[in-house]
Protein backbone atom coordinates (compact mmCIF):
# COMPACT_ATOMS: atom_id res chain seq x y z
CA UNK A 1 0.00 0.00 0.00
CA UNK A 2 1.84 2.78 -1.48
CA UNK A 3 0.85 6.17 -0.02
CA UNK A 4 0.92 8.20 -2.99
CA UNK A 5 -1.08 6.12 -4.75
CA UNK A 6 -3.50 5.73 -1.47
CA UNK A 7 -3.50 9.31 -1.30
CA UNK A 8 -4.31 10.44 -5.21
CA UNK A 9 -7.43 7.45 -4.78
CA UNK A 10 -9.01 8.89 -1.38
CA UNK A 11 -8.39 12.56 -2.57
CA UNK A 12 -10.77 11.14 -5.84
CA UNK A 13 -12.72 9.28 -3.27
CA UNK A 14 -13.50 12.72 -1.57
CA UNK A 15 -14.37 14.30 -4.57
CA UNK A 16 -16.98 11.84 -5.54
CA UNK A 17 -14.80 9.56 -8.43
CA UNK A 18 -16.50 6.11 -7.27
CA UNK A 19 -14.15 4.31 -9.53
CA UNK A 20 -11.22 5.57 -6.49
CA UNK A 21 -13.27 3.85 -4.04
CA UNK A 22 -13.19 0.30 -6.27
CA UNK A 23 -9.32 0.69 -6.50
CA UNK A 24 -8.49 1.86 -2.89
CA UNK A 25 -10.64 -0.96 -1.31
CA UNK A 26 -8.28 -3.14 -3.17
CA UNK A 27 -5.10 -1.68 -2.55
CA UNK A 28 -5.66 -0.94 1.15
CA UNK A 29 -7.80 -3.94 2.08
CA UNK A 30 -4.73 -6.35 2.61
CA UNK A 31 -2.81 -3.97 5.31
CA UNK A 32 -6.57 -3.43 6.63
CA UNK A 33 -6.91 -7.15 7.11
CA UNK A 34 -3.49 -7.44 8.88
CA UNK A 35 -4.36 -4.94 11.07
CA UNK A 36 -7.41 -6.32 12.21
CA UNK A 37 -5.21 -9.73 12.47
CA UNK A 38 -2.98 -8.30 14.69
CA UNK A 39 -5.62 -6.67 16.70
CA UNK A 40 -7.49 -9.67 16.99
CA UNK A 41 -4.47 -11.60 18.38
CA UNK A 42 -5.34 -9.76 21.51
CA UNK A 43 -8.70 -10.61 21.99
CA UNK A 44 -10.35 -13.89 24.05
CA UNK A 45 -10.35 -16.71 22.24
CA UNK A 46 -13.95 -17.12 21.85
CA UNK A 47 -14.31 -13.64 20.76
CA UNK A 48 -17.09 -14.29 18.37
CA UNK A 49 -16.21 -11.30 15.73
CA UNK A 50 -12.95 -12.45 12.55
CA UNK A 51 -10.54 -10.15 11.60
CA UNK A 52 -12.58 -10.37 7.97
CA UNK A 53 -15.91 -9.23 9.88
CA UNK A 54 -14.29 -6.69 11.46
CA UNK A 55 -12.35 -5.41 8.05
CA UNK A 56 -16.07 -5.46 6.19
CA UNK A 57 -17.85 -3.31 9.32
CA UNK A 58 -14.94 -0.76 8.70
CA UNK A 59 -15.23 -0.38 5.15
CA UNK A 60 -19.38 -0.14 5.45
CA UNK A 61 -18.55 2.78 7.70
CA UNK A 62 -15.84 3.95 5.41
CA UNK A 63 -18.30 4.77 2.79
CA UNK A 64 -21.09 6.45 5.04
CA UNK A 65 -17.80 8.31 5.71
CA UNK A 66 -17.52 9.99 1.89
CA UNK A 67 -17.49 13.73 2.72
CA UNK A 68 -14.34 13.00 4.42
CA UNK A 69 -11.27 15.60 2.91
CA UNK A 70 -9.02 12.74 3.31
CA UNK A 71 -5.23 14.05 3.50
CA UNK A 72 -3.36 10.89 3.09
CA UNK A 73 -2.69 7.27 4.27
CA UNK A 74 -1.93 7.92 7.69
CA UNK A 75 -5.47 10.03 8.00
CA UNK A 76 -7.15 7.29 6.54
CA UNK A 77 -5.51 4.41 8.92
CA UNK A 78 -6.40 6.97 11.76
CA UNK A 79 -10.26 7.13 10.97
CA UNK A 80 -10.07 3.42 10.18
CA UNK A 81 -9.21 2.63 13.64
CA UNK A 82 -11.49 4.95 15.03
CA UNK A 83 -13.79 3.07 13.65
CA UNK A 84 -12.52 -0.39 14.75
CA UNK A 85 -12.72 1.00 18.06
CA UNK A 86 -16.52 1.58 17.53
CA UNK A 87 -16.89 -1.80 15.58
CA UNK A 88 -15.33 -3.20 18.56
CA UNK A 89 -17.38 -1.27 21.36
CA UNK A 90 -20.47 -1.71 19.50
CA UNK A 91 -19.94 -5.60 19.46
CA UNK A 92 -19.42 -5.86 23.15
CA UNK A 93 -21.98 -3.98 24.06
CA UNK A 94 -24.46 -6.23 21.58
CA UNK A 95 -23.45 -9.35 23.46
CA UNK A 96 -24.70 -7.68 26.63
CA UNK A 97 -21.13 -8.18 28.65
CA UNK A 98 -22.02 -5.27 30.57
CA UNK A 99 -25.41 -5.71 31.65
CA UNK A 100 -24.50 -9.27 32.78
CA UNK A 101 -21.74 -8.30 34.86
CA UNK A 102 -19.28 -11.34 33.75
CA UNK A 103 -17.44 -12.50 31.25
CA UNK A 104 -16.63 -9.25 30.48
CA UNK A 105 -14.87 -8.86 27.07
CA UNK A 106 -11.24 -8.54 27.94
CA UNK A 107 -8.40 -7.10 25.77
CA UNK A 108 -4.79 -6.86 26.05
CA UNK A 109 -3.11 -3.00 25.90
CA UNK A 110 0.22 -3.90 25.01
CA UNK A 111 2.77 -1.08 24.91
CA UNK A 112 4.58 -2.25 21.91
CA UNK A 113 6.75 0.78 21.70
CA UNK A 114 9.42 -0.85 24.27
CA UNK A 115 10.88 -4.42 23.21
CA UNK A 116 9.63 -6.48 26.39
CA UNK A 117 6.89 -4.39 27.78
CA UNK A 118 4.64 -5.60 29.89
CA UNK A 119 0.93 -5.93 28.84
CA UNK A 120 -2.38 -5.23 30.97
CA UNK A 121 -6.11 -6.70 29.97
CA UNK A 122 -8.66 -4.36 30.29
CA UNK A 123 -12.71 -4.54 29.73
CA UNK A 124 -13.31 -3.16 25.94
CA UNK A 125 -16.67 -1.34 27.52
CA UNK A 126 -14.32 0.16 30.30
CA UNK A 127 -11.66 1.28 27.89
CA UNK A 128 -13.84 2.61 25.91
CA UNK A 129 -15.33 4.52 28.84
CA UNK A 130 -11.83 5.81 29.64
CA UNK A 131 -11.44 7.16 26.33
CA UNK A 132 -14.28 8.87 25.82
CA UNK A 133 -13.06 10.64 28.82
CA UNK A 134 -9.58 10.85 27.33
CA UNK A 135 -11.34 12.84 24.59
CA UNK A 136 -13.05 15.39 26.61
CA UNK A 137 -9.29 16.70 28.73
CA UNK A 138 -6.70 15.55 25.62
CA UNK A 139 -8.37 14.89 22.60
CA UNK A 140 -5.25 14.51 20.63
CA UNK A 141 -3.89 11.52 23.18
CA UNK A 142 -6.49 9.61 22.29
CA UNK A 143 -6.26 9.84 18.84
CA UNK A 144 -2.77 8.71 19.45
CA UNK A 145 -3.89 5.76 21.82
CA UNK A 146 -6.94 5.20 18.57
CA UNK A 147 -4.16 5.29 16.05
CA UNK A 148 -1.49 2.81 17.69
CA UNK A 149 -4.01 0.64 19.44
CA UNK A 150 -6.83 -0.04 17.33
CA UNK A 151 -5.48 1.18 13.99
CA UNK A 152 -2.09 -0.42 14.65
CA UNK A 153 0.10 2.56 13.35
CA UNK A 154 3.45 2.96 13.98
CA UNK A 155 4.85 6.16 16.01
CA UNK A 156 6.18 7.73 12.21
CA UNK A 157 2.23 7.00 10.74
CA UNK A 158 1.36 8.59 13.94
CA UNK A 159 3.12 11.33 13.98
CA UNK A 160 2.03 11.91 10.22
CA UNK A 161 -1.54 11.71 10.74
CA UNK A 162 -1.00 14.03 13.12
CA UNK A 163 0.93 16.63 12.34
CA UNK A 164 3.13 16.39 15.12
CA UNK A 165 6.77 14.88 15.92
CA UNK A 166 7.55 11.26 16.92
CA UNK A 167 9.04 12.46 20.11
CA UNK A 168 5.15 14.23 21.22
CA UNK A 169 3.43 11.05 19.87
CA UNK A 170 6.00 8.83 22.20
CA UNK A 171 4.98 11.28 25.01
CA UNK A 172 1.21 11.31 24.72
CA UNK A 173 1.28 7.50 24.56
CA UNK A 174 3.28 7.20 27.68
CA UNK A 175 1.09 9.82 29.00
CA UNK A 176 -2.46 8.18 28.08
CA UNK A 177 -1.74 5.05 29.14
CA UNK A 178 -0.70 6.49 32.62
CA UNK A 179 -4.10 8.27 32.39
CA UNK A 180 -6.34 5.32 30.70
CA UNK A 181 -5.08 3.02 33.30
CA UNK A 182 -5.84 5.57 36.39
CA UNK A 183 -9.74 5.88 34.52
CA UNK A 184 -10.07 2.20 34.53
CA UNK A 185 -9.26 1.69 37.65
CA UNK A 186 -11.40 4.37 39.30
CA UNK A 187 -13.89 3.27 37.13
CA UNK A 188 -13.81 0.06 38.73
CA UNK A 189 -13.46 0.85 42.28
CA UNK A 190 -17.08 3.10 41.78
CA UNK A 191 -18.52 0.25 40.19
Amino acid sequence: MTSPNVTQLLRAWSDGDERALGELVTLVEPEMRRLARIYMKWERREHTLQPTALVNEVFVRLVDAASVRWQDRAHFLGIAARLMRRVLVDHARSRGYQKRGGGLQKVTFKDYMVEGAAAFDVDLIALDRALTGLAEVDARKCSVIEMRFFGGLSVEETATALHVSTDTVKRDWRIARLWLLKAIKDGNQSS
